[in-house]
């Protein structure tokens, strides 16, 4: 099985790294560049493969990271702005994972990015690769135990 993720994390362009055996398959699907300024979202999704039990342990996310210069705001407790700032938010999908594509989000990152993904389908992929191998597909909210 662990063929297949690969093969497909090539075809998907995303990068795939192994730890102690817990698999991080991560892509950026959108980048913005502005003056001194950048911001980066990527999609990531952790999974271990449990041999004893045949199953294929699943979870997802998406951060967005930004650095360089900020639009302004309030970052001291003087409620001034340095004018320089580090941003980094991490959004984690439901009980059963996210549904849609990722455009029906882009009010979460104030619409600075032009992008289309769509989080089921890559959900879907990893769950065809676990059956076809004969594995079951275990879903996980946050990655503890995985």
């Amino acid at each position: 099985m662990q063929d297949k993720i690969k093969a497909y994390a090539k075809e998907f362009g995303a990068d795939l790294s192994e730890k102690k055996g817990v698999w991080d398959f991560s892509k950026v699907i959108a980048e913005r560049k502005a003056f001194l300024s950048k911001k980066k979202l990527t999609y990531t999704a952790k999974f271990r493969v449990d041999e004893d039990n045949k199953t294929l342990k699943f979870t997802e996310m998406l951060a967005e990271k930004g650095s360089g210069l900020s639009s302004g705001g309030f970052d001291s407790d003087m409620g001034m702005s340095s004018g320089f700032g580090f941003k980094a938010e991490t959004y984690k999908s439901g009980a059963s994972g996210r549904e849609g594509s990722i455009q029906e989000q882009s009010n979460l990152f104030g619409k600075d990015y032009s992008y289309d993904f769509d989080y089921k389908e890559v959900r879907a992929k990893f769950e065809e690769l676990a059956k076809s191998s004969d594995y079951q597909f275990k879903y996980q909210v946050t990655p503890i135990g995985l």
